[in-house]
């Protein structure tokens, strides 16, 4: 990892491709940027295609008591794949780790759709967060490495875009080949999607590669691959222990926590727990806006479902606005006036996520119309595809072309941080409220106590993030030091 500072001299003392012109679309970069863009819209697809399938799933196994494995099993092992993957792309780049990633994943999906238990199942789960954590780093440095500074911006409203149109026709394609077919072709279907980016990307990233300068191979660090197996365990301990309201939790819990801190100190950069300014800060708050805006969302469809008396359908597609606005917000992000103002876009993301986490809860309000909680959510899409796309220009702004891969895979490693730890602490108010015993069937709606603490956390959480974002600019030595490198200026 690197300082701001020291990122910012070191990029500018390493060679960089000639400049091209055009845009993503244009001759040098069409290939590469629709291959990129394929392989986000297979892994979004599969994530809401799954969501829908999942119930099913779990009820036909036998396995509802596994059922949140299934997606924490998932999550672990992307813990662990980000750093691997990391690692990976600095020494060998990003080829490699892409390619096996995406096979990784396949494999994932057809070893869940087999499988003939919940074990099994969940296997496959864990098999696919592999994939996915290896991937995901991968394309962050195909961005770095093959495409100019000016251009990064509108490859990364390009990763929002893909996730338009999964979110609106995952759950409707997902829930009818669910009820038709069966839940197992929601997995066995989606491997086929695979050969799409291999064959349109695979000849232009080989071309890209051969066309990089040469830039010295970070050493294999074998102490943050154990680390990374720390943090991974301790994430799926303390996922289990958040399950449990018994005194029999507090032991998972401990040795999670035990497992997870040491290792998340020294796998981000130093001084991201403390926010330090620079890329520190910019690497926390990737964690920060993921974490309470996701942990918001995934108990929206339920209040839905239980408060109001919508289908669960009809719950899902309330999301489906903060999937739309998300794209939007991003595409603004990647103007050419928006490099100047990054840390305001950042802020503002947090602002507007905050705001909508508490519109959101305004449904909980019998008199509020259901169609409130869509139109808050798409005003929290439009500021986390700001928030989290200006987070991802940034952090490569702020990286040595040796190290995009480390610093990708803790932009990454903090995201799923987030997740874990927001999530599992909504999971534990949850819990410890009520809200796990309670149904909202004919014997009455479930109280609204669960959900206004849970939204009520979560907005607080995104100011934090706003406040904290001022400290995402790079300190005045370091901006001086490397105001004469390339891509000072974007805008």
């Amino acid at each position: 990892m690197t300082t701001a500072s020291s990122a910012s001299v070191d990029s500018a003392r390493t060679p960089q491709p000639p400049p091209a012109e055009g845009g993503v679309l244009s001759g040098p970069y069409r290939a590469l940027t629709l291959g990129i863009v394929s392989v986000v819209l297979l892994l979004a697809f599969e994530a809401t295609a799954v969501n829908t399938a999942m119930p099913v799933a779990a009820r036909q196994l036998d396995g509802l008591g596994l059922y949140a494995f299934a997606f924490s099993g998932y999550f672990t092992t992307t813990l662990f794949a980000l750093v691997v993957s990391g690692q990976w792309c600095d020494r060998r780049g990003p080829l490699a780790p892409l390619f096996t990633g995406i096979a990784v994943f396949g494999a994932g999906l057809v070893l869940a759709g087999t499988a003939a238990g919940m074990w099994p199942f969940v296997a496959g789960r864990a098999v696919q967060g592999l994939g996915g954590g290896l991937v995901i780093v991968a394309l962050y440095v195909v961005v770095g490495r093959a495409f100019p500074e000016r251009l990064r911006p509108a490859v990364f409203a390009a990763f929002s875009a893909a996730w338009v149109l999964p979110s609106i026709l995952g759950p409707l394609i997902s829930g009818a080949v669910t009820q038709h077919l069966g839940w197992r072709w929601v997995f066995l279907a989606v491997p086929v999607l695979i050969l799409l980016p291999l064959a349109v990307m695979g000849p232009a990233l080989r071309r890209a590669e051969r066309a990089q300068p040469s830039v010295t191979a970070a050493a294999y660090d074998r102490r943050r691959t154990v680390l990374a197996a720390m943090a991974a365990l301790g994430a799926g301990l303390l996922q289990y222990a958040g399950q449990r309201l018994d005194l029999i939790g507090l032991l998972p819990a401990a040795a999670g926590a035990a497992l997870l801190l040491p290792a998340v100190v020294r796998l981000l950069p130093p001084g991201t727990l403390l926010a330090a300014r620079g890329l520190p800060t910019v690497i926390l708050l990737r964690g920060v806006a993921a974490g309470a805006f996701f942990a918001a969302e995934a108990f929206i469809p339920l209040m839905m479902v239980t408060q109001r008396g919508l289908s669960p359908t009809l719950a899902g597609l309330t999301l489906t606005s903060g999937g739309l606005s998300w794209a939007l917000g991003s595409f603004l992000q990647g103007r050419p006036w928006a490099d100047r103002h990054r840390e305001a876009l950042i802020r503002l993301g947090f602002v507007l996520t905050a705001v909508a986490i508490a519109g959101a809860a305004l449904v909980l309000v019998p008199a509020v119309p259901t169609w409130a909680a869509a139109v808050a959510w798409a005003v929290g899409g439009v500021g986390m595809g700001l928030a989290v796309a200006s987070i991802s220009v940034l952090m490569m702004k702020l990286s040595a072309a040796e190290e995009t891969g480390a610093n990708s895979a803790a932009l990454q490693l903090s995201d799923a941080l987030g997740n874990v730890v927001l999530m599992g602490l909504s999971g534990v108010l949850f819990a410890a409220l009520g809200g796990g015993a309670l149904t909202g069937t004919a014997n009455g709606p479930t109280p609204v106590g669960p959900f206004a603490v849970i939204f009520l956390v979560m907005t607080g959480v995104a100011l934090v993030g706003a406040l904290v974002s001022g400290r995402t600019g790079v300190p005045a030595a370091a901006g001086a030091a490397g105001a004469s490198g390339p891509g000072r200026d974007l805008g």
